[in-house]
């Protein structure tokens, strides 16, 4: 199958399973897993942070960062489209007594500086305590500005908060904005990197920060019933993609924007936007179902509906030659 559903389909390469299988293990929860350790020690200093954790999830190893950083009944403020507030299953408020303060997002991506600043609450004890700002890179494919990231991380300090990243896709954003690793994150207290999309492992991300912060997310992580065993071989997956598939990243946006361009040849469909690994199109409604269904038929995964318009992301198991056949049978399906 040709899946453009999300990054998070990819299958381990044949090299990724050769590491697995030889990696060395011992017991995480004790803290003796030497596979994990290393992996731990290489993110937190290819972020430029002092210590990591690894989470089975990108969702727990946020959660357990807002965790670390609220307590019950602080708020933190955050992006009405981000995965923290908006898909992730609520459980900052259901697991972690924190109150979401959500904010409208600005087209790029970022919250504007003015709605942080008046989203701050008083301190009065009518009001949930602000805490933390949480932003998200990338957001729907865009990288935030590296200047808005500045600004508003030296805002959120002025006004006492603590500022964390969800990096689900922040490789993706390093490597659009050639810039490092630690360039990406040194504006952030924490940072959540998650290595089961673009990067291709097949479970795992790493929470970064310094050292107390972090001990406090393992107390947490294991509340949350994130203790994991001899995960070694979960962590040698993390550990080859970062080694091995981390540049080539470039491949995934460069085939978006091909994709992007292709499909705008399509007089039916409206493409919206194109950023990094992602592309947004509009389909008629009375063809999203049908499309899909012709798609399916011929090998082709898409999901037409996500709460708005279309997406389809590249990702290591796409080829530019998939995504041929993808335009392909798209034409196909309007000439007929």
């Amino acid at each position: 199958m040709i899946d453009l559903r999300s990054d998070t389909v990819t299958r381990p390469t044949p090299g990724m399973r050769d590491a697995m299988v030889a990696a060395e293990l011992g017991d995480d929860v004790y803290g003796d897993d030497p596979t994990i350790n290393r992996l731990q020690a290489v993110v937190a200093e290819r972020a430029g942070k002092a210590a990591g954790l690894l989470f089975p999830t990108g969702t727990q190893s946020n959660l357990a960062a807002l965790m670390a950083h609220c307590g019950r009944g602080d708020e933190y403020l955050v992006g009405q489209q981000a995965h923290t507030y908006k898909y992730e299953g609520g459980g900052a408020a259901v697991l972690g007594s924190i109150q979401p303060q959500p904010l409208e997002h600005a087209p790029d991506g970022s919250l504007p500086l003015d709605a942080i600043r008046g989203a701050m609450k008083a301190i009065d004890p009518h009001f949930a305590r602000t805490r933390l700002l949480a932003l998200e890179n990338t957001i729907g494919g865009k990288v935030l500005p590296a200047d808005y990231v500045r600004d508003a991380a030296a805002l959120a300090r002025s006004l006492g908060l603590s500022v964390h990243l969800d990096g689900a896709r922040v490789c993706n954003a390093a490597v659009a904005s050639k810039a490092t690793l630690q360039q990406m994150c040194e504006s952030f207290d924490s940072v959540s990197i998650c290595f089961s999309k673009g990067l291709g492992a097949p479970v795992g991300s790493v929470l970064v920060g310094d050292a107390e912060l972090i001990e406090r997310a393992r107390r947490w992580r294991k509340v949350l019933g994130g203790g994991m065993r001899q995960a070694g071989v979960l962590a040698a997956a993390c550990h080859y993609a970062l080694d091995h598939h981390f540049d080539r990243l470039a491949e995934d946006h460069d085939n978006a924007a091909w994709l992007a361009r292709a499909l705008g040849e399509v007089a039916q469909i409206d493409v919206l936007s194109q950023a990094t690994n992602m592309v947004f199109l509009r389909i008629p409604d009375a063809d999203a179902k049908p499309l899909e269904q012709h798609l399916q038929s011929q090998g082709i995964l898409m999901r037409s509906t996500y709460g708005g318009p279309t997406r389809l992301v590249t990702h290591l198991d796409v080829s530019r030659q998939d995504l041929q056949t993808l335009v392909d049978s798209i034409k196909a399906y309007y000439v007929h």
